[in-house]
């Protein structure tokens, strides 16, 4: 027969034993869920809304605020990349577009919708200054407008055509020289000078091109005409 004391310590090793398999297959339960969750981790694919870039109009650093038309301009790389215009993720001009050419590159905007009104380039090294002259002359009231040069844009470049452009708002225009590099958002009707410009001198001693300066390139927010 088995003594009290026997059943007892028998009794004791078996629970001991159960304990130690339960507690075993609780850990091994345990890792598996890490293991496994570890694994689906890796392979569920990324929320891509959570790591993917915000994608503002015309590829602004940040968005403009209500009001504003979102604009991007970068004129003409030497005689070989012609300028480009964005404005409200729409592009205006390019090369690609194929309107853009020698000269001054210029794109009229309605400053109320944002609609482009016209494009057109004009050849300020072989062309004829009266249609620019012209065309300047005929931009209304209100309307945004958007320049940027290409190889050379001043050598027929009149004072006539200088006060036209200063008239939208431009400072540079009066030291635009020979294949300087410019870009410009100005406006008809506009009462002070305009903050969107930029003017690089054409310099041996800085050019980026060999006989041109680096291309320019601006952002920023053009305010909407509300009257």
């Amino acid at each position: 027969m088995i003594r009290a004391g026997g059943v007892l310590k028998l009794a004791a090793l078996i629970f001991a034993f159960l304990l130690a398999v339960f507690l075993a297959f609780q850990l091994l339960e345990i890792n598996m869920d890490f293991k496994l969750s570890s694994v689906l981790s890796r392979a569920m694919p990324v929320n891509e809304g959570s790591v993917k870039p915000v994608k503002y109009k015309c590829g602004l650093s940040k968005s403009c605020p209500p009001g504003h038309f979102a604009f991007k301009i970068a004129s003409g790389a030497a005689s070989v990349v012609g300028p480009r215009m964005c404005l409200e993720d729409k592009l205006l001009m390019s090369g690609v577009k194929n309107n853009v050419g020698r000269g001054i590159n210029i794109a009229l905007v309605n400053g109320k919708t944002g609609d482009v009104i016209k494009t057109n380039f004009f050849d300020m090294w072989a062309g004829d200054v009266a249609p620019f002259i012209k065309f300047l002359k005929e931009i209304e009231e209100g309307t945004v407008v958007m320049m940027a040069s290409f190889d050379d844009s001043s050598t027929k470049l009149s004072d006539e055509a200088r006060k036209l452009i200063a008239d939208l708002g431009s400072s540079a225009i009066n030291s635009l020289g020979f294949r300087d590099n410019w870009i410009f958002v100005g406006g008809k009707g506009i009462k002070t000078k305009s903050p969107f410009e930029q003017h690089v001198k054409n310099s041996a001693d800085t050019n980026k091109f060999e006989g041109w300066p680096e291309v320019l390139e601006m952002e920023g927010c053009v305010p909407q005409r509300q009257d």
